[in-house]
């Protein structure tokens, strides 16, 4: 590995219909050996992911709680810290904050909400991460700012040294990427952007090249902040299969600007039988310096399950 960081795997589910099966559903994700069940931020058919995640960790013992990502349009920095540092505080050190800008345009629509263009969005976002910081650090925040102003505010709780909340910020561009490595604790990659206006997905850099390019320009920004940073990726799927190649070429045409070499090289797919991902994710360990792996689970289309990495889990705890 890249260092003495040992491999981390998140889980990022959606909901579910009722207390009990969500709190089941908790389990079963501890259970599997995941590291951090987390809940992305969206107006769909979701639950709101800090309330879930309160639910969920009076349901389990072990795993941390996160999200990836909090939009950062529909929460106000004060009252987003506020909240996590009480989560911070109630699951006694097992909340992790995992903030982005926002990028789907349709949610926004819906709700009324104006979709500004993406650089003001990122505007947004850093003003964000500078409050959000200082607050949950126990700080008096004064920030006059373009979008957020705050006069002498201090955030309570004020959560004890175990019951730290890191901070990730995930993206893709270079904006977002240089934020994470000058402010937080963990830079979130993701491999695709959305053009202008948030109506088609490019997989700028879902290739291997692609991710290189991406860790040495946190490297640049980081400085002497780099060793201490964690690193994160976003795996789209996870297919185990004795047959690499076929089910590279079976995922191809969802995947249109990649060659099949591309694809199978790509640390944003699992592709393989156990031993094989357990080899792929060392060697992309030494390679990125890539030591929490994030994927889904139960997605609309999907036969992605809970249960679909515990062998993969169970290969790295014992090796």
């Amino acid at each position: 590995m890249a260092d003495d960081r040992p491999l981390r795997f998140g889980l990022s589910v959606g909901g579910a219909t009722a207390r009990q099966s969500w709190r089941k559903l908790a389990r079963r994700v501890e259970a599997a050996g995941f590291d951090l069940l987390l809940c992305a931020d969206h107006l769909e058919e979701a639950f709101p992911p800090l309330i879930a995640l309160a639910a969920a960790a009076e349901a389990t013992e072990r795993v941390h709680l996160g999200t990836y990502v909090v939009n950062n349009d529909l929460r106000h920095p004060v009252v987003l810290a506020r909240e996590a540092a009480a989560l911070g505080v109630l699951t006694d050190g097992r909340f992790e904050l995992g903030l982005g800008a926002g990028h789907m345009r349709s949610e926004y629509e819906e709700a009324g909400i104006a979709f500004d263009g993406p650089g003001v969005r990122v505007d947004r976002l850093e003003e964000s991460v500078a409050i959000i910081t200082g607050l949950l650090a126990g700080e008096e925040v004064t920030h006059h700012g373009e979008h957020y102003t705050v006069v002498g505010h201090r955030g309570w709780p004020v959560p004890a040294a175990h019951q730290r909340v890191p901070v990730l910020v995930g993206g893709n561009g270079p904006r977002v990427l240089s934020l994470a490595a000058r402010k937080a604790d963990a830079v979130g990659f993701v491999g695709f952007s959305h053009d202008r206006d948030a109506t088609e997905v490019r997989l700028t850099h879902f290739t291997a090249g692609g991710l290189d390019e991406q860790v040495a320009w946190v490297r640049s920004e980081a400085g002497d902040r780099f060793a201490g940073l964690e690193l994160s990726a976003l795996v789209q799927r996870v297919e185990i299969t004795d047959d690499r190649r076929s089910a590279a070429e079976r995922i191809a045409p969802r995947l249109a600007s990649l060659t099949v070499d591309e694809i199978l090289d790509s640390p944003f797919l699992l592709l393989g039988s156990p031993e094989q991902i357990n080899e792929q994710l060392r060697a992309r360990g030494d390679r990125f310096g890539v030591t929490t792996w994030v994927t889904f689970a139960d997605r609309p289309g999907s036969d992605q399950t809970v249960e679909t990495l515990a062998p993969v889990i169970d290969l790295v705890r014992s090796t």
